[in-house]
């Protein structure tokens, strides 16, 4: 059996899980009896945790209190974590965008109201990843909350060219590729996974009904995703190497890598110019065939002539 301290934390953790917890299924994960999850459900509220009773089902959530949880942050430690989480989504420090919007998301979830206040003035802070659009923090973490509460999402979404449309999706996960957040969802009206750039789209409150997540889709689907969709521009290259070493020049949310055979590769990328895709190719330094769009083609064949003009004049 787990000691009563460890089962403490133990019990905390699940009830941070976006779920309604049955007393029988709490004691089931602990190893005790329901007595003994009442027990220590009633230790928890002692300590300042807002452990809310369900009504019909006989559980348990974690809910937001009028007080700050002791144990954890005072009011002042709070606005100055989320000030730091924050700075953290903006990609300042290499690994942590994710987790630091999973964070944010969990603390705001608990903090009383009048320190909720205090932190909406940070809303006029635009999280901007490095290289990319702004995204403002409100809609990160509208987007967050609905990917963990599994709750449908829709919202209001410009395409590369400036179209209008409304999406209804189940939002699955946030990507930050270091320069663009996406967000990848299951797309009810058609039917199938979609990736959209965060900073394209405005949710629509409030998000619509709970649903069951599906499978997810595996990292290859997802930054085919982010590497090729969501830019004016997508690109097929056929790369005369093994794609093992074309891999190793093109990092996953750059492009796409696919072996079509042992010594030719296919290579499936975005951008928003064509002088950004010609400059991808130049940096390749294996021989290549551009296979769409046409453009591109026309926009490589006049750089050509450009750079060596520029030499014959020397």
């Amino acid at each position: 059996m787990i000691e009563t301290s460890a089962r403490l934390l133990k019990l905390l953790s699940l009830l941070q899980q976006p779920k309604e917890w049955s007393g029988a299924a709490l004691a089931d994960e602990l190893g005790v009896g329901v007595r003994t999850v009442r027990r220590d459900v009633d230790k928890l509220r002692n300590l300042g945790y807002p452990v809310d009773a369900v009504p019909g089902v006989a559980g348990y959530r974690l809910g937001a209190g009028a007080a700050l949880p002791p144990l954890l942050l005072d009011d002042e430690e709070a606005v100055a974590v989320a000030i730091g989480l924050r700075a953290a989504a903006t990609g300042t420090v290499a690994g942590t965008e994710e987790s630091s919007v999973r964070a944010l998301t969990k603390l705001e979830q608990v903090l009383p109201s009048r320190l909720r206040h205090r932190i909406e003035l940070l809303q006029q802070i635009a999280v901007t990843p490095a290289g990319g659009p702004s995204v403002q923090p409100d809609v990160l973490l509208a987007v967050a909350a609905a990917c963990r509460d599994h709750q449908q999402l829709r919202f209001d979404y410009r395409s590369h060219d400036g179209t209008a449309a409304r999406r209804r999706t189940e939002p699955h996960r946030l990507v930050h590729t270091g320069r663009r957040w996406y967000l990848v969802a299951w797309d009810l009206e058609r039917d199938d996974w979609r990736t959209f750039r965060v900073d394209r789209l405005e949710p629509r409150i409030p998000t619509g009904p709970r649903f069951t997540p599906r499978e997810v889709p595996d990292l290859a689907t997802t930054n085919r995703g982010v590497a090729y969709g969501g830019y004016r521009h997508q690109a097929r290259i056929l790369v005369h190497a093994p794609a093992e070493e074309v891999a190793d020049r093109y990092g996953p949310n750059v492009a796409s890598v696919t072996p079509v055979d042992d010594t030719t590769t296919l290579v499936e990328t975005g951008a928003d110019s064509l002088d950004q895709l010609a400059l991808y190719l130049g940096l390749l330094g294996l021989p290549f065939e551009i296979q769409s769009p046409p453009e591109l083609v026309d926009r490589v064949r006049e750089l050509t002539t450009r750079l060596a003009a520029s030499i014959e004049r020397e």
